[in-house]
């Protein structure tokens, strides 16, 4: 009977079930509420859907997934498994450039080419960024590369946020980026109470004059004419800029339609898969649950906020400064780097006060100025502090 008793113990303490711990199963919750804003709320499901799965598998004891594999003679041994290699991406920093080259065959730059005016927003919005930096060092103790990884947060740009981290606080990557995409996911949660707190019904229902149409040669003139300036100006951020550049010459050419429907599409599609899944493995709880980690996330949503701000006032300024051109200051709040997500939600409050008020393609501006903003600020801040 004991050698019994003692059999189903061994087996037991061999399954997962005995390395379950109580921060764990903690973490398993928190992943369960990515995945229902995901699935039920359909906050951004593409980015948060990943990172939730991600979460929930390295709270799971396992073998083979990511700290342990097969050898090549079929032995099993304490090498790297599938997701340790995958995760190398982010590591290599080949999931960024990549991502940004989808995002550049995604976008259309002619609303910021009509209305230059929309790049000030975007620059607006980089408020946030240095707002969180000089926090994160004053209040958190944190060093000037760790805070300027933690201040990139607030121009809710993922991609931008891993780039950054993984050159001036490596140890750092996991909660940087977990609290960059999940603020991504949520920018419909976020923003519009800034948003209504900082504009009145009046401001809300400004209509602006309809965009011009933009040529070809001026799209991919611009998209050229950005790539050599901001890589001159900015070296450290030469991979993500000329890969966002690249990715919109593909789209705005019109010869190369194979290329951008893999930009688009499939590759942005597998990248996205593992990136978010990568993101996700760094979620687990000795990492996660840290005070210095919570803190993070804190600093994160502060600089996010910060950004959102900075957009609205500075297009209630520039209102004070042309009163008969104005913009709609719902449009301020779309200079965070998250496209089209931002836009998007300037849309879908302004709809709200004026439904036939088509602000979109007028946010998409100040949109893709963030991004190219953000990354310019971050390429900045690696070549003075790394």
């Amino acid at each position: 009977m004991s050698g019994i008793i003692n059999s189903v113990a061994d087996f037991a303490s061999s399954t997962g079930f005995a390395q379950i711990t109580v921060p764990m199963v903690i973490m398993w919750v928190v992943s369960f509420v990515l995945m229902f804003l995901a699935i039920v709320k359909k906050y951004e499901p593409l980015l948060l859907l990943p990172i939730a799965i991600g979460a929930l598998a390295v709270n799971i004891p396992s073998v083979a997934f990511y700290d342990g594999g097969w050898s090549i003679e079929g032995m099993f041994s304490p090498t790297n498994g599938l997701y340790y290699y995958i995760s190398q991406g982010i590591h290599l920093e080949l999931f960024p450039p990549i991502i940004f080259l989808g995002v550049g065959a995604m976008t259309d730059f002619g609303p910021l080419i009509a209305n230059p005016r929309t790049l000030i927003l975007g620059g607006g919005a980089q408020f946030g960024v240095f707002m969180t930096m000089f926090a994160a060092v004053a209040l958190g103790g944190f060093t000037l590369g760790e805070a300027a990884s933690i201040g990139i947060i607030g121009g809710a740009d993922g991609p931008t946020s891993i780039f950054t981290a993984n050159k001036l606080a490596k140890h750092l990557i996991g909660p940087i980026a977990v609290a960059a995409y999940t603020y991504m996911a949520l920018v419909p949660l976020i923003q519009p109470p800034i948003m209504r707190a900082m504009t009145n019904d009046a401001e809300r229902k400004i209509r602006m004059k309809a965009l011009r149409q933009v040529s070809k040669a001026e799209r991919i003139v611009f998209a050229v004419m950005v790539m050599i300036v901001c890589v001159l100006v900015v070296p450290d951020a030469s991979a993500l800029i000329i890969m966002l550049m690249m990715g919109n010459i593909f789209k705005e050419a019109g010869v190369v339609e194979r290329l951008v429907k893999t930009s688009s599409n499939e590759l942005m599609n597998i990248v996205t898969i593992f990136l978010g899944t990568s993101v996700g493995l760094t979620m687990s709880a000795d990492i996660f649950l840290k005070p210095q980690t919570i803190m993070i996330i804190a600093m994160g949503v502060v600089a996010f906020g910060f950004s959102t701000f900075g957009g609205l006032l500075l297009a209630k300024i520039m209102n004070k400064c042309s009163p008969k051109n104005p913009v709609n200051p719902l449009i301020g709040s779309a200079g965070v780097s998250a496209v089209p997500m931002a836009a998007r939600v300037s849309q879908v409050e302004g709809a709200k006060y004026d439904p036939q008020n088509f602000l979109l393609m007028h946010a998409m501006g100040p949109n893709v100025s963030g991004v190219i903003g953000t990354a310019v600020c971050a390429g900045y801040m690696i070549s003075r502090l790394s």
